[in-house]
């Protein structure tokens, strides 16, 4: 990680969860972290865990990042405070407790992939137009998930369907790779990586009391500090990580 110390990294969605132990973590490896939220005073309450010399180092900003203006609006003002972004670690998603053939369900698969997958695409284009006029490299990182590979006949073990969180993350798979071919066309040093959680233990799966094994939200950011910390010339394109026992 000492090539980051001192860079600008923004995640996303950090407010909780999956992101807020990432913001924890990059932060206390020394890096300057911008974390976008919509409760930026979760966000600002992380200082807590990071050691003291570094808390200064965390900074909280208000975003939706289901809203297109508000996205450029932030990354804008993110230019214009620190001076370009190094690391975009695209985390913030939603899930539903909904089904597709549902009646009225509009806003709620709406809600999905305006977040889970628009969200990400623009966050990533503002991020790499940053990256690129730093030219430093730089590195994004998809959040993704296993179901964004494979969709197992167990979906009563989670929620009662994964409804529009599938094929979102789906999605993110061939936007990860799609990107990947668009950067090497531009010949850029900028690097893409997905990486895939199993189930994790979070707010998003506070729909259900199923005993199944879970990871925590500090794995997938040991994950996120492994990613950033090879060399130049190694690029981890998608990661799969899963709790000992899980049976999808």
């Amino acid at each position: 990680m000492d090539q980051w110390r001192g860079k600008i990294a923004v995640v996303t969605g950090s407010s909780a969860g999956i992101g807020a132990a990432i913001t924890v973590q990059l932060t206390n490896a020394g890096m300057i972290v911008v974390g976008l939220a919509r409760r930026t005073e979760r966000t600002e309450l992380l200082k807590e865990q990071i050691t003291g010399n570094l808390r200064k180092n965390l900074h909280a900003m208000k975003c939706d990042v289901s809203n297109e203006n508000d996205i450029v609006a932030t990354f804008k003002k993110i230019e214009k405070t620190f001076g370009g972004i190094d690391v975009l670690i695209n985390n913030a998603g939603v899930v539903r407790d909904t089904r597709l053939i549902d009646p009225s369900n509009s806003q709620h698969i709406r809600e999905t992939w305006e977040t889970n997958v628009m969200g990400l695409v623009v966050c990533t284009r503002e991020a790499y137009q940053s990256m690129k006029r730093r030219s430093e490299g730089g590195h994004v990182i998809n959040i993704n998930s296993v179901v964004g590979h494979s969709l197992p006949y167990s979906v009563e073990a989670l929620i009662s369907s994964y409804n529009m969180y599938a094929p979102s993350k789906y999605a993110v798979t061939a936007i990860t790779e799609v990107t990947r071919q668009e950067l090497l066309n531009e010949k850029s040093n900028v690097k893409i990586t997905s990486i895939s959680p199993g189930a994790v233990k979070t707010e998003i799966l506070e729909l259900t009391d199923v005993k199944i094994p879970l990871l925590n939200a500090e794995d997938v950011a040991q994950a996120v500090v492994y990613v950033l910390s090879t060399p130049p010339h190694v690029q981890v394109h998608e990661l799969t990580i899963k709790p000992v026992g899980e049976r999808f």
